[in-house]
């Protein structure tokens, strides 16, 4: 009997310990996003941001109290250690901030740090760094920031580091890209990941009609695997960058430069935009198709030709008329 009690006394103060003593955190304040989805989920979430330590016990506990179904998504903030408990109570009371920021498909890294720049809501550590100096900081091996970073909506707290969300959005892209290309589809014209991003940046900006991503992608890809030029426009613009004043001419597609498409073969030097993951998709996953060019009908969608001949035919029709 002795045995048993002592048992169960270590049992209650064991339990006791943990639904009441604060779990260190790495930092104060430290933010954490939880997304929709299941309570094992969002606990795995919080022990990742490193406010609770297994989720295991956080998972037990919430099934317990009746509160499993309870936990809303959102963006929170800890200004100092919480107990299991308390911090149940916080994210099932929604007690969140619903500041977010929105990374568009196609946008460029310029136009992120812009939007971030001109956020009130956040703190801009970013601001006096550049490019290199960002890319630096997070550890990247790659020299241009251009299409690093994972489209999709961002929540954060008030006053949170804009490094807190380009760090998000770059880890979120390396796990997307990384899961697509491990699932790639055979004998595509890529050595690496980054060859794919290059492309899905070009498609991303390519598109009118979504569902004609893997066609476009498909026409790309046949192009590199016979040696020809991509030959696409979005990309001679961007290598224009500033001087680009919305108006392409035959000039701009006989000057040579780095992302003149018309003048080198090959891929870019680097992507030219933010691809979303439809996009990735379509490039590691392209139509079967053997079209070697695309025209724009006018009405967001593209013909598809097989030949030059049916090509030019093609252009009479819907960009001469």
């Amino acid at each position: 009997m002795r045995k048993a009690s002592a048992f169960f006394i270590i049992c209650a103060v064991t339990l006791a310990y943990y639904l009441f003593h604060p779990h260190p955190i790495p930092r104060a304040p430290v933010a954490f996003t939880l997304e929709q989805g299941s309570l094992r989920h969002a606990a795995k979430q919080m022990s990742d941001a490193g406010v609770i330590g297994n989720p295991l016990p956080f998972e037990m506990l919430a099934r317990v109290m009746g509160k499993a179904s309870s936990i809303k998504a959102g963006n929170y903030e800890l200004d100092a250690p919480a107990s299991p408990l308390q911090l149940l109570e916080k994210i099932t009371e929604g007690d969140f901030t619903q500041s977010k920021i929105m990374l568009v498909e196609g946008d460029t890294f310029r136009e992120f740090r812009r939007m971030l720049d001109e956020n009130p809501d956040i703190r801009h550590d970013s601001a006096k760094l550049s490019d290199a100096e960002i890319l630096s900081r997070l550890g990247s091996p790659i020299s241009s920031p251009e299409g690093l970073f994972f489209p999709d909506t961002y929540y954060f707290a008030k006053g949170q580091s804009d490094f807190s969300i380009i760090g998000r959005a770059y880890v979120l892209m390396e796990k997307r890209l990384e899961k697509q290309w491990q699932g790639r589809a055979a004998g595509l014209p890529f050595s690496n990941p980054y060859q794919a991003l290059t492309l899905a940046s070009i498609v991303e900006k390519e598109t009118g009609k979504a569902a004609e991503r893997p066609m476009i992608a498909a026409v790309f890809i046949n192009r590199l695997k016979l040696g020809m030029k991509l030959q696409t426009d979005p990309s001679v613009i961007y290598g224009l960058g500033e001087h680009f004043d919305g108006n392409l001419r035959k000039g701009d597609l006989l000057a040579d430069q780095p992302y003149n498409t018309y003048t080198r073969g090959g891929l870019p030097p680097t992507p030219i935009s933010m691809p979303g993951l439809k996009s990735i998709d379509a490039v590691l996953h392209p139509a079967d198709s053997t079209a070697l060019y695309f025209v724009a009908r006018g009405d967001g969608t593209s013909y598809f030709s097989h030949s030059l001949a049916e090509h030019n035919r093609a252009v009479n029709r819907y960009q001469k008329k």
